[in-house]
Protein backbone atom coordinates (compact mmCIF):
# COMPACT_ATOMS: atom_id res chain seq x y z
CA UNK A 1 0.00 0.00 0.00
CA UNK A 2 1.24 3.22 -0.76
CA UNK A 3 1.60 6.08 2.10
CA UNK A 4 1.55 9.61 2.57
CA UNK A 5 0.71 12.25 0.34
CA UNK A 6 2.06 9.56 -2.56
CA UNK A 7 -1.28 7.81 -2.41
CA UNK A 8 -3.77 9.16 -5.15
CA UNK A 9 -6.48 7.50 -4.40
CA UNK A 10 -6.93 7.85 -0.59
CA UNK A 11 -9.18 10.45 -1.37
CA UNK A 12 -11.42 7.80 -3.21
CA UNK A 13 -10.58 5.48 -0.49
CA UNK A 14 -12.05 7.68 2.62
CA UNK A 15 -15.19 8.38 0.08
CA UNK A 16 -15.85 4.80 -0.21
CA UNK A 17 -15.59 3.95 3.29
CA UNK A 18 -17.74 6.60 4.30
CA UNK A 19 -20.53 5.11 2.16
CA UNK A 20 -20.03 2.06 3.35
CA UNK A 21 -19.97 3.11 7.12
CA UNK A 22 -23.40 5.23 6.26
CA UNK A 23 -24.81 1.85 4.79
CA UNK A 24 -23.84 -0.13 7.59
CA UNK A 25 -24.34 2.06 10.52
CA UNK A 26 -26.49 5.25 9.20
CA UNK A 27 -25.25 8.82 9.30
CA UNK A 28 -25.45 9.27 13.33
CA UNK A 29 -22.56 7.12 13.53
CA UNK A 30 -20.03 8.64 11.34
CA UNK A 31 -16.70 10.10 12.82
CA UNK A 32 -13.55 11.33 11.24
CA UNK A 33 -12.20 8.34 13.07
CA UNK A 34 -14.31 5.91 12.09
CA UNK A 35 -14.20 6.62 8.57
CA UNK A 36 -9.93 6.57 9.00
CA UNK A 37 -10.21 3.35 10.15
CA UNK A 38 -12.45 2.12 7.45
CA UNK A 39 -10.33 3.40 4.99
CA UNK A 40 -7.15 2.30 6.42
CA UNK A 41 -5.80 6.02 6.16
CA UNK A 42 -4.51 8.61 8.90
CA UNK A 43 -6.76 10.15 11.09
CA UNK A 44 -4.86 13.65 9.48
CA UNK A 45 -6.23 12.49 6.21
CA UNK A 46 -9.62 13.27 6.81
CA UNK A 47 -8.53 17.09 7.84
CA UNK A 48 -6.03 17.00 5.20
CA UNK A 49 -8.83 16.01 2.23
CA UNK A 50 -12.10 17.29 3.85
CA UNK A 51 -13.31 20.52 5.49
CA UNK A 52 -15.10 18.67 7.97
CA UNK A 53 -17.58 15.83 8.49
CA UNK A 54 -20.07 17.68 6.45
CA UNK A 55 -18.16 18.47 3.58
CA UNK A 56 -17.09 14.44 3.40
CA UNK A 57 -20.49 13.77 3.58
CA UNK A 58 -21.61 15.90 0.61
CA UNK A 59 -18.94 14.44 -1.52
CA UNK A 60 -19.32 10.85 -0.72
CA UNK A 61 -23.23 11.45 -0.97
CA UNK A 62 -22.52 13.52 -4.45
CA UNK A 63 -20.70 10.61 -5.57
CA UNK A 64 -23.46 8.38 -4.91
CA UNK A 65 -25.78 10.34 -6.64
CA UNK A 66 -23.54 10.15 -9.17
CA UNK A 67 -23.31 5.97 -9.23
CA UNK A 68 -27.57 6.52 -9.65
CA UNK A 69 -27.53 8.28 -12.71
CA UNK A 70 -25.08 6.36 -14.06
CA UNK A 71 -27.49 3.49 -13.36
CA UNK A 72 -30.62 5.62 -15.15
CA UNK A 73 -28.09 6.58 -18.07
CA UNK A 74 -27.16 3.00 -18.81
CA UNK A 75 -30.98 1.77 -19.10
CA UNK A 76 -32.14 5.27 -20.43
CA UNK A 77 -29.35 6.13 -22.60
CA UNK A 78 -29.61 3.79 -25.84
CA UNK A 79 -32.78 3.43 -26.00
CA UNK A 80 -35.63 4.50 -29.14
CA UNK A 81 -39.25 5.89 -29.16
CA UNK A 82 -41.40 5.67 -26.80
CA UNK A 83 -41.97 2.05 -26.13
CA UNK A 84 -38.67 1.21 -25.69
CA UNK A 85 -38.60 4.10 -23.33
CA UNK A 86 -41.54 2.42 -20.83
CA UNK A 87 -39.58 -0.72 -21.08
CA UNK A 88 -36.24 0.75 -20.08
CA UNK A 89 -38.03 2.62 -16.87
CA UNK A 90 -39.81 -0.77 -15.93
CA UNK A 91 -35.85 -2.28 -16.50
CA UNK A 92 -34.35 0.38 -14.44
CA UNK A 93 -37.53 -0.08 -11.74
CA UNK A 94 -36.72 -3.86 -11.63
CA UNK A 95 -32.77 -3.22 -11.60
CA UNK A 96 -33.10 -0.65 -8.62
CA UNK A 97 -35.38 -2.57 -6.40
CA UNK A 98 -33.56 -5.78 -6.82
CA UNK A 99 -30.42 -4.69 -6.94
CA UNK A 100 -28.11 -3.24 -4.03
CA UNK A 101 -29.17 -2.81 -0.48
CA UNK A 102 -26.58 -0.78 0.51
CA UNK A 103 -27.67 1.90 -2.49
CA UNK A 104 -31.13 1.41 -0.98
CA UNK A 105 -30.13 2.65 2.53
CA UNK A 106 -27.64 5.01 1.23
CA UNK A 107 -30.92 6.79 -1.11
CA UNK A 108 -33.30 7.05 2.07
CA UNK A 109 -30.33 8.16 4.42
CA UNK A 110 -29.51 10.96 1.69
CA UNK A 111 -33.68 11.83 2.07
CA UNK A 112 -33.32 12.04 5.29
CA UNK A 113 -30.49 14.34 5.61
CA UNK A 114 -32.01 16.27 2.50
CA UNK A 115 -35.75 16.53 4.81
CA UNK A 116 -33.33 18.28 7.34
CA UNK A 117 -30.90 20.41 5.65
CA UNK A 118 -31.29 22.19 2.51
CA UNK A 119 -27.54 21.81 1.64
CA UNK A 120 -28.44 18.17 1.27
CA UNK A 121 -32.08 19.10 -0.29
CA UNK A 122 -29.64 21.22 -3.03
CA UNK A 123 -27.69 17.49 -3.60
CA UNK A 124 -30.85 16.05 -4.06
CA UNK A 125 -32.62 18.18 -6.01
CA UNK A 126 -29.43 18.28 -8.55
CA UNK A 127 -29.78 14.48 -8.82
CA UNK A 128 -33.30 15.09 -9.58
CA UNK A 129 -32.44 17.28 -11.97
CA UNK A 130 -29.78 14.96 -13.85
CA UNK A 131 -32.08 12.04 -13.75
CA UNK A 132 -35.06 13.97 -15.24
CA UNK A 133 -33.15 15.15 -17.59
CA UNK A 134 -32.49 11.44 -19.19
CA UNK A 135 -36.48 10.73 -18.90
CA UNK A 136 -37.14 14.06 -20.76
CA UNK A 137 -35.22 12.62 -23.67
CA UNK A 138 -38.31 10.57 -24.21
CA UNK A 139 -41.07 12.20 -22.63
CA UNK A 140 -42.21 15.50 -21.79
CA UNK A 141 -41.19 17.42 -18.83
CA UNK A 142 -44.27 16.89 -16.93
CA UNK A 143 -44.08 13.25 -17.46
CA UNK A 144 -40.62 13.00 -16.82
CA UNK A 145 -41.26 14.30 -13.24
CA UNK A 146 -44.49 12.29 -12.43
CA UNK A 147 -42.11 8.87 -14.01
CA UNK A 148 -39.37 10.08 -11.60
CA UNK A 149 -41.67 9.87 -8.44
CA UNK A 150 -42.97 6.39 -9.56
CA UNK A 151 -39.24 5.40 -10.53
CA UNK A 152 -38.49 6.38 -6.46
CA UNK A 153 -41.60 5.28 -5.36
CA UNK A 154 -41.83 1.96 -6.92
CA UNK A 155 -38.63 1.36 -6.01
CA UNK A 156 -38.68 1.54 -3.09
CA UNK A 157 -41.60 -0.25 -2.17
CA UNK A 158 -40.49 -3.06 -3.90
CA UNK A 159 -37.44 -3.64 -2.17
CA UNK A 160 -39.16 -3.41 1.11
CA UNK A 161 -42.18 -5.49 0.48
CA UNK A 162 -42.08 -9.30 1.39
CA UNK A 163 -44.10 -10.16 -1.54
CA UNK A 164 -43.02 -7.20 -4.24
CA UNK A 165 -45.04 -7.12 -7.41
CA UNK A 166 -43.89 -8.50 -10.47
CA UNK A 167 -43.48 -6.51 -13.80
CA UNK A 168 -46.53 -6.62 -15.43
CA UNK A 169 -47.60 -4.20 -12.79
CA UNK A 170 -44.46 -1.53 -13.11
CA UNK A 171 -45.37 -2.10 -16.46
CA UNK A 172 -49.02 -1.38 -16.29
CA UNK A 173 -48.06 1.91 -14.03
CA UNK A 174 -45.56 3.22 -16.05
CA UNK A 175 -47.74 2.85 -19.02
CA UNK A 176 -50.66 4.77 -17.28
CA UNK A 177 -48.45 8.10 -16.86
CA UNK A 178 -46.87 7.62 -20.21
CA UNK A 179 -49.63 6.67 -22.73
CA UNK A 180 -51.54 10.05 -22.27
CA UNK A 181 -48.28 12.44 -22.12
CA UNK A 182 -46.63 13.81 -25.08
CA UNK A 183 -43.78 12.12 -25.93
CA UNK A 184 -40.56 13.96 -26.39
CA UNK A 185 -39.46 13.95 -30.12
Amino acid sequence: MVTGHADPRRRERILAAALDHIADEGVAGVSHRKIAARAAVPLGSMTYHFNGIDDLLREAFALFAGHIVAVFERHLGGVEGPDQAREAVTDLIHTLSEGSQRDLVLTQELYTLAARRPEYRELTQAWMRRSRHLLERHFDPDTARQLDALIEGLTLHRALDGAPHGRELTSQAVKRITNTAAVAG
